[in-house]
């Protein structure tokens, strides 16, 4: 069992640690597991009947076991039984590790097929499966498959959750990193929520990969 395989390498301290970067969930669900511990289990039992029931056997009752379910999904090579498989586990993720964590390899070459579900994904109501949405649309396209339209679904998207506004900021700070010229008329327009709009700007702000120039000029941007 992978609860089983998990509970080897069970580390209160780091339970606690865990803990308090997801108080959303209830510590009782946390086993305390480093994830290349996590992850060289997913590998471990990948393709065996093991992991076949695994995936199966939902709801998990471990935080743990979530993230292994999303690292055996990642390491999927067919397109097609990936996006099954992210469907079919996306409505039981309750935590934002557990959504940002995963980033199936296979989904690198079929952007043309996978962008279409990364717009479901995005317009879900359920937030961890829309913030996978933003941070997969973050991850993938925002290099040469970029297109103008792409930030107009993240500023489009509305909630209150504050992992998802959270996930929102992420991806503009990203893009004006990225794709300045395209993206700092968000900015300039206040086209985010005004929390979104200055937390967009802080981590640009601290990014490494905005220039001075634009920093100086982000900071004029902040609104009130």
């Amino acid at each position: 069992m992978v609860s089983k395989r998990l509970k080897e390498f069970k580390n209160d301290e780091y339970r606690d640690f865990q803990a308090n970067l997801v108080p959303n969930i209830p510590k009782k669900s946390i086993i305390g597991v480093k994830t290349p511990e996590m992850r060289k289990i997913a590998k471990e039992i990948y393709g065996t009947k093991e992991a076949e029931d695994f995936l199966k056997d939902l709801p998990h009752r471990y935080y743990e076991e979530n993230l292994v379910h999303f690292f055996l999904i990642a390491l999927i090579k067919d397109f097609d039984e990936c996006i099954k498989a992210v469907d079919t586990f996306l409505p039981y993720v309750d935590c934002w590790p557990v959504s940002d964590q995963s980033s199936p390899a296979v989904f690198k070459k079929h952007h043309d097929k996978l962008v279409k579900h990364v717009k479901r994904w995005i317009d879900s109501d359920h937030v961890y499966t829309s913030r996978f949405g933003m941070r997969i649309l973050m991850n993938e396209y925002l290099g040469d498959d970029f297109k103008e339209e792409y930030p107009k679904w993240i500023a489009g998207k509305k909630g209150d959750d504050y992992y998802l506004k959270m996930m929102k900021a992420w991806y503009f700070a990203t893009a004006l990193a990225k794709r300045y010229d395209e993206t700092i008329s968000f900015i300039e327009d206040n086209s985010l929520e005004p929390w979104t709009h200055n937390k967009a700007i802080q981590k640009a702000v601290e990014s490494y990969r905005v220039s001075d120039e634009h920093k100086a000029y982000l900071k004029t941007l902040k609104v009130k």
